[in-house]
């Protein structure tokens, strides 16, 4: 072995939960993680309240990660509970720099289908004018596109997406450092086609929710023992009932080493 893989098995990729509601959560934040990355910290969708939510996970975790920190944002769909937050991420991160101009411009990875509508999401509340003329996405950051069949590469995590069938453009996600991989279900409707692509992960982190848009508990219920057993919930209504599965739900501030 290595020196390099010695070295990445003794560091295991760890992933900071920092939300697992959905959309209508009045307990939990929405559904995001924060990714320790080779070459940096990766945030994984951004909720609404984001610096809230890096906060108490953080706090809680005894990370540093704030949007100081913080280069890299995969967007899996443009639904709020998972976007929201760009706003706020970007208007703070804008006046970090103008203060401090070694501070990267944040790089959003998304579909292009996502990326191309982005700015019409963001544009009401962001395209204010500074300096005469009014303000463009690129003021704040800068965008990346994600398709599938194509390897990206984040930080020094390579990743791999492929798209759900949520009413809007939605991905799915494969993240691997080289040693262990993430899976990521983003928000989907029950489909074995998806969970078949994400089983080759070490840790699957799957979504349940009321169909049609969401996968009932019931259908995860019915996997084979090999995939329940590293399959971990999240994106679940406030009452939702850990009793009736033996998949266990992730928790906000919890760090998952993989």
């Amino acid at each position: 072995m290595s020196a390099d893989a010695a070295h990445r098995t003794e560091q295991p990729m760890r992933v900071l939960i920092t939300g697992i509601g959905d959309a209508f959560s009045i307990r939990s934040f929405g559904t995001s993680a924060l990714i320790e990355a080779p070459r940096g910290q990766v945030l994984l969708d951004c909720p609404e309240l984001i610096h809230r939510v890096l906060h108490e996970a953080t706090t809680a975790a005894g990370w540093r990660a704030d949007v100081s920190t913080i280069d890299h944002i995969i967007i899996t769909h443009l639904h709020g509970d998972h976007c929201n937050g760009l706003e706020m991420f970007g208007f703070l991160r804008r006046h970090l720099r103008s203060a401090d101009p070694t501070l990267a411009l944040p790089k959003v990875h998304a579909a292009q289908s996502v990326l191309d509508r982005l700015w019409e999401k963001l544009a009401p509340s962001m395209d204010a004018p500074r300096d005469g003329k009014p303000s463009a996405l690129r003021d704040y950051f800068q965008t990346h596109p994600i398709e599938p069949e194509t390897e990206s590469h984040i930080a020094g995590l390579s990743l791999r997406c492929r798209f759900t069938g949520h009413p809007v453009p939605t991905v799915g996600l494969l993240v691997s450092d080289g040693e262990s991989t993430l899976g990521w279900s983003g928000d989907t409707p029950h489909d074995p086609a998806h969970i078949d692509w994400l089983s080759p992960a070490d840790l699957i982190a799957h979504e349940s929710g009321p169909a049609p848009n969401h996968t009932p508990i019931e259908a995860l219920n019915a996997l084979p023992d090999s995939l329940r057993e590293k399959m971990r919930l999240i994106h679940l209504p406030d009452d939702f009932d850990p009793s009736v599965t033996d998949i266990r739900p992730l928790k906000q501030g919890e760090v998952v080493a993989i």
